[in-house]
């Protein structure tokens, strides 16, 4: 229903809090340590990731508050006008343009300052650069405090605003003060307006809600209006002249011609000729308040023949009501409704979207077939028959006046049957219901069961008695054997199959040969291979004949003289490991030191050390790190503690 949904608008904080927000979470969210022996180009990226963060959060959170506020040339001319009359809209815009100048600034100020932190050629200048910059932003920003509290201002006017949807279903209630306009609301909507024997009780557009016809529709209450000239209205005048000028409602102008309001009935006929115009191209009604104190008919003949000319020059018809006594209230809605409902069908049938519509709808008139005449078919029951004139004799009673005649709400029961169409009345009451051509399960029951169970029952105590049930041979069915034996022959094959498939997937998995024959490379070691190995070494000049070969599958036995054999090899390690201590080259499992001696090793790992020594000392403590630098804050541990806070920074 509501179009434009003001109550969205952030609260804008004060300048010194804005500054407050934006360097909290300047320094929350970037690193927060530097030191002076980083290198220059770390430390130039320290700060100008400081100068950036901080335009960021400014750019973020004005251009948040500049789309959040309505623009006065974008909105609906009601809430434009409406806005100028409150605010000024100079003076709104202009606060708006001031915020966005200082977005602008900001930008400049970051751009200027990163520029000039790029050549920064020490820690404390670079500092410097940085301070400067947020000092020149904050200094932006104060300078725009009047223009943040006007904005504050405004945005807690604008949550307060009714939600106003110009183009929906409206009828405008106007008029002299104290005339009864919030008595008529709070009659015909659920809202619940003021209303006291004194003028300009209403200081404000209130919006009600009611239903008709099955739409919503909205009922607008607009502050009394003087008759002088536009220049000499004040804001709560002027709010209702803006409503009438813009919104395309039922314009509802209410009298009180018993002058209790403290204006004649002159004055007010004066008042309507002067803001009729505001009334062009929209159905507008005269009501007469308070006809229990004095109606049309009792008033001079001078202000009889006023009432009619307005009757009969301008078309606006006069309808009378009280809102004291209920007389005429709900009529006059229906009637207004109504009158609204068809002008907007006018309107739109005069517009051009009426051709799209048109194409698209098609009338199907049937063609007749014969001479035959089929006129309407209207039951008896219901011919002449109205279910909404109480007073019809021939009306057909409906749920509501039983429920009336027999107890009211709480006493009396709907009566669901009653409707049931069966083949034969006297089937809607019964137990269980029909189910299918006139049927239930109740048609089913033998009527006869109970004396034929009787019967069974005595002819199992006869056979129970004369020893029927006592043999003990089991009866056994030649179909039923036959499916037990094939039941057992099922269960033999499904075993063997279980079997069958265990000890298969038993064989793949089990290792072929000894795992301590196999390389890190996972080559089986090859008997031929390393003799040929062998010989290749003899030709080398080294000595094989320590080296022997076993078996796979047998463990060597060691002794204890074993121990002090260096010479000699063992068959079950890999060719590279033997070749590596044959040449005194050590294998490691550490692949960068791979294919390196002892000695070699040892001086590798030494550097690749070193090397790592300053990284190590940059991991244990970066800038991003949280650090407490004091840990015990003089100002929290100092002196004897009182009664309260202690967080007083």
């Amino acid at each position: 229903m509501a179009l434009y949904n003001f109550k969205r608008i952030q609260p804008v904080p004060a300048a010194n809090d804005f500054l407050d927000i934006v360097l909290s979470r300047t320094q929350r969210k970037t690193p927060t340590v530097i030191h002076k022996n980083y290198k220059i180009g770390r430390i130039r990226q320290f700060y100008m990731r400081k100068v950036k963060f901080t335009q960021d959060t400014f750019e973020e959170k004005l251009k948040a508050m500049l789309e959040e506020f309505p623009k006065l040339d974008d909105i609906h001319p009601f809430y434009a006008d409406l806005m100028n009359v409150l605010y000024d809209k100079d003076h709104y815009k202009l606060a708006l343009g001031q915020i966005n100048t200082a977005r602008h600034l900001i930008d400049q100020v970051a751009k200027e300052y990163v520029r000039l932190l790029k050549f920064g050629d020490s820690l404390y200048r670079c500092k410097q650069l940085k301070k400067a910059a947020l000092g020149r932003m904050a200094t932006i920003m104060k300078r725009q405090k009047d223009s943040l509290a006007y904005l504050e201002q405004v945005r807690q006017h604008l949550s307060r605003l009714p939600s106003i949807d110009p183009n929906t279903r409206t009828l405008l209630v106007c008029g002299y003060p104290n005339v009864g306009k919030s008595s008529f609301m709070n009659k015909v909507t659920r809202a619940d307006v003021d209303v006291q024997p004194y003028a300009f009780t209403t200081k404000s557009l209130f919006v009600g809600h009611m239903d008709y016809k099955y739409l919503r529709w909205q009922v607008i209450d607009t502050p009394g209006i003087l008759d002088h000239p536009l220049e000499q209205m004040n804001t709560i005048e002027m709010q209702s002249v803006t409503a009438l000028a813009h919104l395309r409602a039922c314009i509802l102008f209410f009298m009180d011609l018993s002058e209790h309001c403290g204006y004649s009935v002159e004055d007010q006929i004066k008042l309507y000729h002067n803001i009729k115009p505001l009334f062009t191209n929209k159905p507008t009604f005269i009501i007469i308040n308070k006809i229990d104190i004095v109606r049309p008919e009792d008033l001079p003949v001078e202000q009889q023949d006023m009432l009619k000319e307005i009757a009969e020059k301008d078309g606006a018809q006069i309808i009378q009501l009280s809102c004291f006594t209920d007389e005429g209230v709900m009529d006059a809605r229906n009637t207004a409704c109504e009158k609204l409902l068809t002008a907007r069908v006018e309107v739109k049938l005069k517009g051009q979207k009426i051709n799209d519509v048109i194409n698209k709808l098609h009338l199907a008139e049937p063609q007749a077939r014969d001479n035959v005449a089929r006129p309407p078919i209207i039951p008896e029951e219901v011919k002449g028959r109205s279910l909404f004139n109480l007073n019809d004799p021939n009306r057909r009673k409906l749920e509501r006046d039983l429920e009336a005649e027999n107890g009211g709400p709480g006493v009396y029961s709907v009566d669901l049957n009653k409707l049931y169409i069966f083949k034969d009345p006297e089937w809607r009451y019964d137990s269980i219901p029909e189910i299918i051509d006139g049927r239930n399960v109740a048609d089913f029951i033998d009527p006869d069961i109970q004396e034929k169970l009787d019967l069974l029952e005595r002819e199992e105590e006869r056979l129970e008695t004369e020893g029927f049930y006592d043999s003990t041979e089991e009866i056994v069915d030649s179909e039923d054997e036959a499916l037990r034996d094939l039941a057992t022959e099922i269960r033999e094959k499904k075993k063997f199959i279980i079997q069958a498939h265990r000890s298969k997937k038993m064989m793949k998995n089990r290792p072929i040969l000894p795992r301590t024959v196999k390389t890190k490379s996972n080559k089986f070691f090859n008997l031929s291979l390393w003799r040929k190995w062998k010989k290749q070494l003899g030709k080398l000049g080294l000595d094989t004949s320590a080296v022997r070969a076993r078996s796979l599958t047998r463990k060597r036995k060691r002794n204890d003289n074993d121990g002090d054999d260096s010479e000699q090899m063992d068959i079950d390690l890999p060719p590279n490991v033997l070749k590596s201590r044959r040449l005194g080259v050590s294998v490691s499992r550490d692949r960068s030191v791979a294919g390196l001696a002892v000695g070699q090793q040892k001086q590798t790992t030494k550097y690749r050390k070193f090397a790592q020594r300053r990284p190590n000392q940059f991991a244990k403590a970066g800038e991003a790190d949280r650090s407490i630098q004091v840990k015990r804050p003089k100002h929290l541990f100092s002196k004897k503690s009182g009664i309260g806070k202690r967080d007083w920074r």
